[in-house]
């Protein structure tokens, strides 16, 4: 950090992107001001407009540097960190830096440097919303908060993929991974791989997007820990522990992903047959449609959702994928059908046309296609097998239900 550059700023005084705090500590040695109620209105104001710095031992007034007792800067710290943790939602994401300042008589006085990035959620803090509008805060009223959230959501919803990921670079990708999206005859792999947005030009250099960790690493939950299916096969029609027949972790990068998850369904279907003229299988599933829902909820899920994975449930009657996201943009249930709106458009662009698919049964040439009838397919498909149409459900706006009804067992005879 540029001490001189931070000088001159502090001494020009309060922006739409720097905000001054002197830090007092009471005698009783338990309370510290500013309030952290108002504190939290100045952090969630800044991250709900562009970011920006909080320098805590300075006073606004004055803009002279106080400083705060060196032996209570990790305590001031665990304070800030608390306020952002708990008093607004949600968290906010803060970088500080302990640093030393000139006061007036030239003596080096320790304060803290608050680094607040432009949030991809709208915050709300002790006092409402608010938003950092020149040097001060303002209260967001309705129609700017409504605007507000549709754009944090479409930033979160559409851009997210495209996100760094730190702590993750072109080292961490897999060479066979990379080859199928690497020219010979182009540019070096790291320059095809950003403008295919699955690495990143940054300030500290090349980082791995989000899209890039999913699909060119062996492991993407060492980064994205809710990259994974959880799958789990009941005898009964209910999820019970004791009626669990096979259960699996699937993980690994996001074609990987797709396949083992249509292997558990194929292992654990059951498909009697009768022998007229002939074997004659009757499946529970379209394998078709199970491997374009399947498809579908790895493309489309919502990987900003750290505390949520795609999970998997088969019982005796019906087979049931939770997939993590509200429904992307202005999508309806009943729009479906007929919109194709994908949340993930760099997955499923690529999956469109890197990801060829070999097996006849499953009635495709890649993972994706370009069409938008892969829902249509879904509900047509399964209906025709077992006679009931598969149920879409939003689930409070969190994740997308799908279930498809098993096709009953042929009759004796």
């Amino acid at each position: 950090m540029n001490i001189e550059s931070l000088m001159r700023r502090i001494c020009l005084g309060e922006d739409s992107t720097l905000e001054l705090k002197q830090v007092v500590l009471r005698d009783d040695g338990k309370s510290i001001e500013p309030h952290p109620d108002g504190l939290s209105d100045e952090l969630a104001a800044i991250g709900n407009a562009s970011g920006g710095l909080l320098i805590l031992g300075v006073d606004d007034k004055s803009r002279e540097i106080t400083g705060i007792p060196l032996a209570h800067l990790d305590r001031v710290e665990a304070w800030l960190t608390a306020i952002c943790t708990d008093r607004i939602k949600p968290p906010l994401d803060v970088l500080t830096r302990h640093v030393e300042l000139p006061d007036t008589s030239g003596a080096l006085r320790p304060v803290i440097v608050v680094e607040v990035p432009r949030s991809l959620w709208v915050h709300e803090s002790a006092g409402g919303y608010f938003r950092r509008i020149g040097h001060a805060k303002r209260k967001l009223p309705p129609d700017a908060l409504a605007r507000l959230f549709q754009q944090r959501s479409q930033a979160r919803i559409i851009r997210f993929e495209e996100q760094e990921v730190p702590g993750a670079g072109y080292a961490e990708f897999d060479p066979l991974l990379v080859y199928r999206f690497t020219r010979d005859n182009q540019d070096d792999a790291p320059l095809q791989l950003q403008r295919l947005h699955l690495l990143r030009q940054t300030d500290e250099g090349i980082r791995a997007s989000v899209a890039g960790v999913l699909l060119c690493t062996l492991m993407p939950h060492r980064w994205l820990r809710n990259a994974e299916i959880i799958a789990v096969a009941h005898d009964g029609l209910v999820n019970h522990p004791n009626d669990q027949i096979d259960a699996q972790e699937i993980r690994g990068p996001l074609d990987r992903q797709i396949w083992d998850a249509i292997h558990f369904v194929q292992r654990n279907m059951r498909t009697p047959a009768r022998k007229v003229l002939g074997r004659v299988d009757f499946p529970q599933y379209d394998l078709a449609a199970v491997f374009e829902a399947i498809v579908n909820a790895v493309a489309h899920r919502d990987y900003s959702r750290d505390a949520q994975r795609i999970r998997l449930f088969m019982f005796s009657d019906r087979l049931e994928i939770n997939t993590p996201g509200a429904l992307p943009n202005s999508m309806t249930i009943e729009s479906m059908t007929t919109i194709s709106a994908p949340r993930n458009e760099v997955i499923a662009s690529l999956f469109a046309q890197y990801y060829p698919v070999e097996e006849p049964l499953f009635g495709k040439n890649q993972l994706m296609d370009k069409r938008g009838a892969g829902v249509r397919m879904i509900l047509q498909r399964s209906e025709a097998l077992s006679g009931q149409r598969p149920v879409y459900e939003n689930l409070s706006d969190m994740e997308l239900k799908l279930t498809i009804f098993a096709a009953p067992p042929p009759a004796r005879g």
